[in-house]
């Protein structure tokens, strides 16, 4: 090979460095491959009690049900991630299967309306389990579900007792939208105004079951890891206990069975059951 066609080879090389660089970076002294956002891992452990009857509940006590579905949706890769009530957790998950799994979906409708498949597959559950239980049991049903695309946008959903919590560098955020800050508004100023009035109604509260939260957020460097749990574990912890409870730990099934027995080491009386999602 002559001087000549090493010099153009060299250009020719160049070039496509300039142009799509040279597929490596460093970080913390390790060297790997660029790799498109949707590739990241997204690795995910789940852990689930499925007997309480000796915390003194009652025999016909039922565990949480866990939910972890992947597929691709056209370009996006779609994680589903729920944790559920037995009562509710049938409805979410067939809705979510039908409208955003299906064998023909929008693509361009999922990218656009992932938080509004969300709220109506919770929507539509309730409405069935209205349809089937007394009103008591509406309130008393409880569910957390997370959708991941491509590593790049997390969804998420939950009513009852049942939450999700992200832990970005270090520190607990719950997981909260701007309808649920508005509606806690609207009733605190419906119950200044029975105060002002002057009526005595006794004790107000607000069923837990009719406050739904729906978010989306974008997950970037400093998201680590998501929890999403059951009531029997924020029942007997705060957001950043059960964060720095796990933070340690690299391996999410680890760090979801460590949760769980630490509720019930706290002697939590309600289902127990939470999944993590970590981002590498």
């Amino acid at each position: 090979m002559g001087l000549k066609d090493l010099h153009l080879k060299f250009k020719a090389f160049r070039l496509r460095r300039f142009l799509i660089g040279d597929g490596k970076r460093k970080k913390k002294g390790i060297e790997f491959t660029r790799r498109p956002s949707w590739m990241m891992p997204v690795s995910h452990g789940y852990y689930v009690v499925e007997d309480q009857s000796f915390r003194g509940g009652s025999d016909d006590f039922e565990c949480s049900s866990v939910v972890v579905q992947r597929e691709p949706v056209g370009d996006i890769e779609c994680w589903f991630f729920g944790v559920s009530d037995n009562q509710i957790a049938d409805g979410i998950h067939k809705y979510i299967q039908s409208h955003l799994f299906s064998k023909n979906p929008n693509v361009t409708q999922v990218r656009r309306n992932s938080k509004e498949i969300m709220r109506k597959a919770y929507l539509c559950a309730r409405a069935k389990i209205r349809e089937t239980y007394e009103a008591d049991e509406i309130w008393r049903a409880g569910s957390v579900s997370a959708l991941v695309m491509n590593a790049e946008k997390l969804v998420t959903a939950y009513m009852g007792d049942y939450r999700a919590v992200v832990c970005r560098n270090g520190v607990a955020h719950q997981i909260s939208s701007c309808d649920q800050q508005s509606g806690k508004r609207h009733w605190s100023r419906r119950l200044m105004s029975v105060r002002i009035l002057g009526f005595n109604f006794g004790k107000v509260k607000q069923p837990i079951g009719s406050e739904l939260v729906i978010a989306a957020e974008r997950i970037d460097s400093s998201t680590e890891f998501v929890i999403i749990a059951s009531a029997g574990i924020w029942e007997v912890m705060q957001n950043q206990e059960a964060v720095n409870l796990i933070r340690h730990l690299e391996d999410p099934k680890e760090a979801a069975g460590c949760l769980a027995k630490e509720a019930l080491n706290r002697m939590s009386k309600s289902s127990i059951a939470c999944l993590i999602i970590h981002f590498d």
